[in-house]
């Protein structure tokens, strides 16, 4: 499970940040992807144990730059054998955009934005990275959200988002096993990032702490270990699920 070429994109903070890390204290050689934190890339790279990792660049949202960044990786690396897509946006807690409160400039914007990167970034990426799967086998995890289940009332692109990466993960799954190439997801609660920091100050983020019976939310760390467990061997059986990690924030059947 060790030496294996290792694909995270939206590497360079929070969770992305904490699977780089677990992927290289697992003696793997990680390509750390960003689209504009070069200096926070550099640095991560530069702290990762082990040698061998890469800094990659690319804006999700331009299928060119997906593809020139995977090949570009794979290349670097020596070939692919684990992808995570991580990365991801989601509007400010402040705007968001709600139906009746959005211009339908504002709607169009919010809707193209999110699902160029979360969905259509995520799809691109899969596709180019199965192409260097496809003769070694490997792992791919997706990083979707509890708000692909329970909603999101003042962000629906994000939550249609990540529903539609969710039923990616579960078609590629399929389409994907004949080639020994295992497709998990897993499903995050509000995790302490720079992504949701502006949404856990108080007093709002008291009460999104409260939404747990654990009374937090959850830390980067915990969610990069799911992740590394799902890339690993033993998960090939795990390929199609999606694995809910909030806390018990929020309960599905």
């Amino acid at each position: 499970m060790t030496g294996r070429a290792v694909l995270v994109t939206g590497a360079s903070r929070g969770i992305g940040r904490a699977v780089a890390t677990a992927f290289a204290a697992g003696g793997d050689r990680v390509a750390v992807h960003h689209r504009d934190s070069a200096a926070l890339a550099g640095q991560l790279v530069a702290a990762l144990p082990g040698d061998g990792h890469v800094v990659v660049r690319a804006d999700l949202a331009d299928p060119d730059e997906v593809r020139a960044m995977v090949d570009d990786a794979a290349d670097r690396l020596g070939g692919l054998d684990v992808l995570v897509n991580n990365a991801g946006v989601f509007g400010s807690a402040d705007a968001g955009h709600p139906v009746f409160e959005s211009s339908y400039e504002q709607w169009q914007q919010q809707w193209r934005r999110t699902l160029d990167v979360n969905l259509l970034g995520a799809a691109n990426t899969m596709w180019c990275a199965a192409r260097h799967l496809r003769d070694r086998g490997g792992r791919i995890v997706n990083v979707s959200s509890r708000g692909a289940f329970r909603g999101e009332p003042t962000q629906p692109a994000y939550g249609a988002s990540k529903a539609g990466l969710n039923a990616l993960g579960q078609s590629l799954a399929v389409a994907l096993a004949p080639y020994g190439i295992a497709v998990a997801t897993v499903a995050p609660g509000f995790v302490e990032t720079d992504m949701t920091n502006e949404h856990l100050r108080a007093p709002r983020g008291d009460a999104i702490r409260a939404q747990s019976p654990f009374n937090r939310v959850a830390r980067p760390a915990e969610i990069a270990a799911a992740v590394h467990w799902l890339a690993s061997p033993e998960a090939e059986w795990a390929s199609g699920t999606i694995v809910d990690l909030n806390g018990a924030s929020y309960l599905r059947t």
